[in-house]
C-alpha cells in the first residue's frame, strides 16, 4: 500500500490525569508542547427460439339468451362491532422498554456484549468499561452486539442512553493478565491512528498492526501476534471513538520490542487546531494507567499529510515465555 505524503513533526503536549472519564467530557488545558522525534517518511502510498404456438381458438357463439328482465340487488354495508378494546398502556400489550445487556468472555481476553433496548432503536448509546468509552448506534430493532477488550479480570460494562436509560453487565475474563493492552481514545473526527510494529516489522508488512491490518484475536490467543480493535461509530452524534492494541505477552515465545506510535492525518476537521485524546494502558497484569494528550495540528495547507508522534505511548518490551 502506497501513501504519498510527507510525515511532519508535530508539537505534542502531554499532561498527566487521574480521572479516566474526564477526557471525554471536558479535557483540561494542554501542557507545554513536546517536539516529536525524527519523522518517519513513507512513500508510494443467445439467440432464443420458441416452438410455434397453437392457433388461437375461435370464439364459440353464445347459445344462452340473456334474461329479458332486470335483476337488481341491494348492497348493505355491515359494520362488525369491535369486541376487543385497544390497549392504552405498554403494559397492556406486554411490550416492555427495559434495557437488557449481557457480557460473555471470548478468546483474546475479549468479551462479547449484547444489548437489547426495544424503545431505543437507532439511538446513540455510550458504552463504558474501566475508563474506556465509546459510542455506537443501536439497530432499528433496539439491538447491539459488540466485542470489547477487557481491561480487568472482573469486567463491568455500563450502557447509557441520552434519556438516562441504561444497563449494567458483568463477567469474569480470567485471561486478562496474559495480555498487554494500549488504548487510544478521542472525540469526533480527529484523524488519529494507533500503530504497532511487532519485532522490527516495517510499515505495511506482516507484523504492522493498524486499522488497515487489524490482526486476529484467535491468532493472539495462541501467542502468535497482536491485534487491533476499533470501537465506536463515527456516524453517531458527538462520537467517542477508540482503538485498542492487544499483544499476548504472557504466551509468546518471541522476545523483542513492539514499537507503538500515534499518527494524525491532517484533515479539514482538525487542521489548524488542537486535538485532545487519552491513552489507557495495562501491562504485565498490572493496574490501569492513563495519560491525557493534546496534539497541535498544522494549518490547513498541510491537509493530506500525516504527523508521526513518537513517545506518546511507551514501546512494549516482550520477553519470551
Amino acid at each position: 500500500m502506497d501513501r504519498k505524503f510527507t510525515i511532519r513533526i508535530a508539537a505534542v503536549t502531554l499532561c498527566a490525569a487521574l480521572g479516566i472519564g474526564a477526557v471525554m467530557q471536558g479535557l483540561p488545558p494542554s501542557a507545554p508542547p513536546v517536539v516529536a522525534q525524527e519523522p518517519l517518511v513513507v512513500s508510494n502510498l443467445q439467440q432464443v427460439s420458441s416452438a410455434p404456438r397453437d392457433l388461437i381458438p375461435v370464439d364459440m357463439p353464445v347459445v344462452a339468451a340473456l334474461p329479458d328482465h332486470i335483476v337488481s340487488a341491494a348492497v348493505t354495508n355491515v359494520v362488525e362491532p369491535l369486541d376487543v378494546a385497544i390497549p392504552e398502556d405498554p403494559e397492556d400489550t406486554g411490550f416492555a422498554c427495559d434495557v437488557i445487556m449481557t457480557a460473555t468472555p471470548i478468546a483474546g481476553a475479549m468479551m462479547s456484549v449484547d444489548l437489547t433496548a426495544p424503545c431505543h432503536g437507532s439511538e446513540r448509546v455510550t458504552l463504558h468499561h474501566n475508563g474506556l468509552m465509546f459510542t455506537s448506534l443501536v439497530q432499528p430493532d433496539g439491538s447491539l452486539s459488540v466485542d470489547i477488550p477487557a481491561l480487568t479480570e472482573h469486567a463491568l460494562v455500563i450502557a447509557s442512553f441520552l434519556d438516562g436509560a441504561g444497563a449494567v453487565a458483568m463477567t469474569d475474563v480470567t485471561s486478562v493478565p496474559f495480555y498487554d493492552r494500549v488504548v487510544l481514545q478521542w472525540r469526533g473526527d480527529a484523524g488519529l491512528q494507533l500503530h504497532a510494529r511487532e519485532f522490527d516489522a516495517e510499515y505495511f508488512t506482516d507484523g504492522h498492526i493498524w486499522h488497515g491490518a487489524v490482526g486476529d484475536p484467535a491468532r493472539a490467543a495462541t501467542g502468535q501476534g497482536g491485534f487491533l480493535t476499533t470501537l465506536g461509530t463515527s456516524d453517531a452524534p458527538d462520537a467517542l471513538l477508540a482503538e485498542v492494541y492487544t499483544f499476548p505477552s504472557g504466551m509468546t515465545d518471541t522476545a523483542g520490542t513492539v514499537a507503538l506510535t500515534v499518527e494524525t492525518e491532517i484533515i479539514a476537521s482538525n487542521c489548524d487546531s488542537s486535538v485532545e485524546a487519552q491513552t489507557l494502558e495495562v501491562r504485565n497484569g498490572g493496574t490501569l494507567t492513563s495519560k491525557e494528550l493534546t496534539i497541535d495540528v498544522p494549518g490547513c495547507d498541510a491537509i493530506g499529510d500525516f504527523l508521526l508522534l513518537k513517545n506518546l505511548v511507551e514501546d512494549l518490551t516482550i520477553a519470551a515465555n
